[in-house]
């Protein structure tokens, strides 16, 4: 049996050491991130995670060791695929995919790559002369020629189709027109924290639509608490309100009469009369004819209503109720 080389049983070691110090360790795919840039990428973590490039065998190994402890943690090896790197850090693993997220950069295509997106070409202008460049654009599929002393491209082009290669003459006209369609940093395959795998179609978070889609509940769910009238300190103000305004209306059209009420209730009185004086303008003294005069005109005539002949008068007479029995009345519906 051959024996373990030491450095790896080393690096093994440290790994296993890092992953059960830290609250989430991370799946991070390296490839085709030059390397001076993932020092960069590394320095710009440092403080808040720790990134260890390894062999991809080394990593499962480490990870398979940890699992013993941390249950759950093996189910990182799925998302192992390519050069990779192990991250771990005390963040959460959204924040930590939108850190991961903030150390991309666009890059230049060399050609062979597969293209991320849709690749197109604007129609319009080109900071070129005219000469030999024009035949590299044709060759690279892109509608050039010379108008008025500049190298223009005649209209716009779809050149490169979403996970299609990128051809090489084509890489390179792209990068002369300083359009970079890759993009290179670190990408999280995936985060485990407490015993759940968060994979990157979760850790992907639209943050605006987030929050369109937070307010949207926050609004329904309060139309819906002050509709069915539950109490909460966010509708305990506007259930006051309304039950106020509840109240006056009752008062108003129940016609009693309080410190509250009484200039609504004046206000009202005063209507009808200037309405009933407009019916009687012969029978007016000066006073109600001026306040006549200075109310506007009614929006339609008032409607005689006449009395149905084959009613007896009796039937028409309501019953009188004593004052005594109309405020004893008020005060059962009012407390």
């Amino acid at each position: 049996m051959r024996e373990v080389a030491n450095w790896k049983k080393s690096n093994v070691s440290y790994l296993t050491t890092l992953m059960k110090e830290s609250d989430v360790v991370g799946i991070v795919r390296i490839s085709g991130i030059p390397g001076p840039q993932i020092q960069k990428m590394r320095r710009s973590l440092r403080g808040k995670a720790e990134l260890i490039v390894a062999k991809n065998n080394l990593i499962e190994r480490a990870l398979k060791e940890t699992a013993e402890e941390k249950k759950g943690l093996d189910g990182l090896l799925d998302v192992i695929d390519g050069q990779c790197a192990i991250i771990t850090t005390d963040m959460n693993p959204f924040k930590l995919y939108k850190n991961l997220e903030a150390t991309k950069t666009a890059a230049p295509a060399k050609g062979g790559e597969l293209a991320p997106d849709e690749i197109e070409i604007k129609a319009g202008d080109t900071p070129f002369k005219p000469g030999p460049i024009v035949g590299d654009f044709q060759k690279a599929g892109i509608p050039a020629a010379i108008e008025q002393g500049k190298v223009v491209i005649k209209k716009t082009k779809v050149l490169v189709k979403e996970g299609e290669p990128i051809p090489a003459e084509v890489a390179m006209m792209l990068t002369k027109l300083e359009i970079f369609p890759l993009t290179v940093g670190m990408d999280l395959g995936a985060a485990y924290e407490n015993g759940t795998i968060f994979k990157k179609d979760v850790l992907a978070i639209d943050e605006d639509a987030f929050m369109g889609n937070l307010n949207y509940a926050i609004t329904g769910s309060f139309n819906l608490a002050a509709f069915i009238s539950y109490t909460t300190p966010l509708t305990i103000r506007p259930l006051l309100s309304k039950a106020q305004m509840d109240v006056m209306n009752l008062a108003l059209n129940a016609g009693v009469v309080n410190k509250e009420t009484i200039k609504p209730l004046l206000a009202i009185a005063s209507g009808k009369m200037v309405a009933l004086a407009s019916q009687i303008p012969d029978g007016l003294d000066d006073e109600l004819k001026a306040m006549l005069s200075a109310a506007p005109a009614p929006s339609a005539p008032a409607v005689e209503t006449k009395p149905d002949d084959d009613k007896k008068p009796e039937e028409d007479e309501e019953e009188e109720v004593s004052e005594e029995e109309a405020a004893a009345g008020l005060g059962a519906l009012f407390g």
